[in-house]
């Protein structure tokens, strides 16, 4: 196949030869890949809700394990995450056959990671009970934890599809297979838990079900006649050994980024739950509800690592940081505007996810309204923390970032998250100070581990440090 001529994307020329950024064409880009991640967020809602309705205990216990469960995925399959920056790259070189190979090699790993998720599942019990969670929680946690790992492959299989669409500019595609996945959870959850009976379990393998749906159609639209022909999807499955070296050398740091930050945030949830269900349940209905936040922001991050990756492809790293900073403000002014929005409705949003029958339900609610003038408070700095990292990404500057991470995430946020929430003699350990301000403590310390975040993600990135780097 011969190379087409590569562009650098998003250019808009002035009547003098001066280019500038095209805005337009960047929020074409990324409005799609917001909707997306926000559908993301709804899937996350619509499993609170489902189990919400079954008591304050099992929504305190899957907030207890869902950061757990991400973290596992990530570390398991980062190269579905890192196939984007590979495909923008090789789009943005006019390689187009080479990411087809590279997005089949992801595929492949997908599947090659069934018996390690299995694994997982299995270690579910010696993996949550050092935690110390009420017996009441722990059970139902672990209820949730074997079907949502056993489907795994089926997320990781679901990064890679989009990852490529979103690598080539065509995040409407991913925005199509997403919404389909996100009614289809609508239907499987009231499907498994009310029609079934499951009970907790039964949101995961709702889930599952309906990101195995997304993975079929992914497949179908990848194999079809309009990609064939383009990047002739169906003659590249047999991926080389050095296109799986590749896709495993910038996925397992694209991967052990988020999977450092989530194990943080996992962590921090079972501080949380061990304080009690009410808290575990506020924290819970919190991070759900500021997922429409961080989670839509994640899509312009994720536009922000196209254009910057296809750029990097074009071999034009100046084009590169012009347009990561575009993302960058476009992030600021949305989520500086949510945060706004949360500490005005947000106590009124809370309110639909209690059940007005739970005897703990007034006394969840008036905590997570607490907790949520705090997370509306570091929205702005979250939006610079999660752009830095995916413009990071998009050059194949992981591994630095992901040390520094790991550093805040555990010198700095778990120790100050456990001497903040517990009192003396309540928490995990005994020689860090115990100040016992119970969850809100725990969230003034994500506030500030946040802001710690951007200060060291924005500093990498406006540095230029990543421009000596090639993948």
């Amino acid at each position: 196949m011969k190379p087409i001529t590569s562009l650098v994307p998003a250019v808009r020329w002035d009547r003098a030869g001066q280019r500038h950024v095209d805005l337009r064409a960047v929020l074409n880009l990324a409005w799609p890949m917001f909707l997306n991640s926000a559908l993301q967020a709804v899937l996350n809602l619509t499993d609170t809700w489902f189990v919400s309705r079954i008591s304050t205990e099992a929504t305190a216990a899957v907030g207890a394990i869902f950061f757990l469960v991400m973290m596992c995925l990530f570390i398991v399959g980062g190269v579905g995450l890192g196939i984007q920056t590979l495909v923008a790259q090789a789009y943005g070189a006019g390689r187009r056959d080479h990411a087809a190979r590279l997005t089949w090699a992801a595929l492949w790993f997908s599947l090659a990671t069934t018996p390690v998720c299995g694994l997982c599942a299995a270690m579910a019990f010696p993996i949550l009970h050092p935690f110390g969670l009420a017996l009441g929680i722990e059970t139902q946690a672990l209820e949730f934890w074997g079907p949502r790992l056993w489907g795994g492959p089926f997320s990781i299989a679901l990064w890679a599809l989009t990852g490529f669409f979103n690598g080539i500019s065509q995040p409407r595609i991913t925005l199509q297979i997403m919404a389909i996945t996100a009614v289809s959870n609508v239907f499987f959850n009231a499907l498994c838990i009310n029609v079934l009976g499951l009970g907790v379990a039964g949101a995961a393998y709702g889930t599952t079900m309906a990101q195995a749906l997304g993975v079929i159609i992914g497949l179908v639209i990848f194999l079809g006649p309009r990609f064939q022909q383009t990047f002739e999807t169906r003659h590249h499955w047999r991926s080389k050994p050095q296109d799986f070296l590749k896709v495993i050398r910038i996925g397992v740091p694209t991967g052990l980024f988020p999977a450092v930050d989530v194990i943080g945030f996992a962590l921090f949830q079972m501080m949380m739950s061990r304080l009690g269900a009410i808290d575990g349940a506020a924290t819970q209905l919190v991070m759900m509800l500021t997922s429409i936040g961080y989670l839509p922001s994640i899509g312009i991050g994720m536009a922000g690592t196209t254009l910057v990756g296809q750029s990097i492809g074009a071999g034009d790293r100046e084009w590169a940081m012009k347009l990561g900073n575009q993302t960058l403000l476009i992030a600021m002014c949305y989520m500086g505007g949510l945060g706004l929005l949360f500490a005005g409705l947000g106590p009124s949003m809370l309110a639909g996810f209690i059940d007005p029958q739970d005897p703990h339900g007034p006394a969840t609610l008036a905590l997570a309204c607490s907790l949520l003038w705090v997370a509306a408070g570091y929205q702005l700095f979250d939006a610079v923390n999660l752009v830095s990292a995916f413009c990071l990404r998009g050059v194949g500057d992981v591994r630095v970032p992901t040390v520094w991470l790991l550093l805040a995430s555990w010198l700095f946020f778990l120790p100050l998250t456990h001497a903040l929430s517990f009192a003396s003699g309540q928490g995990y350990v005994h020689f860090l100070p115990q100040y016992g301000f119970g969850a809100l403590g725990g969230w003034i310390a994500a506030l500030i581990y946040i802001l710690l975040l951007a200060v060291m993600l924005f500093g990498r990135w406006h540095s230029g440090a990543w421009k000596r780097i090639s993948i």
